[in-house]
């Protein structure tokens, strides 16, 4: 199997390529049955995963998640700040 299809065997698994490539790859895949193996079965396993229920996530999970990565030493920060609704907003009275 060339190193140029190892890349595209993802891409392929999860319907991301062009049309002309995913062509391309199957016919590759009629000469190499290791890349057809690998093709067919990561497709597979895409698809069982897509197909699976979405897990609830709870902002309880949420938190558990984090603890959990920053007691192992993770440095993890949230892309976007805390809620603002946990605040009380006080004028200023001169």
């Amino acid at each position: 199997m060339s190193d140029f299809y190892k890349k595209l065997v993802d891409l392929y698994a999860g319907n991301e390529l062009t049309e002309e490539l995913a062509g391309e790859m199957d016919q590759a895949a009629m000469r190499d049955p290791e890349l057809a193996r690998d093709m067919f079965t990561l497709r597979k396993t895409v698809e069982t995963l897509q197909d699976l229920p979405k897990p609830d996530l709870t902002e309880e999970s949420d938190y558990r998640i984090l603890l959990k990565m920053q007691i192992q030493g993770a440095e993890v920060r949230r892309r976007s700040p805390e809620s603002s609704h946990w605040q009380y907003h006080l004028s200023i009275n001169s």
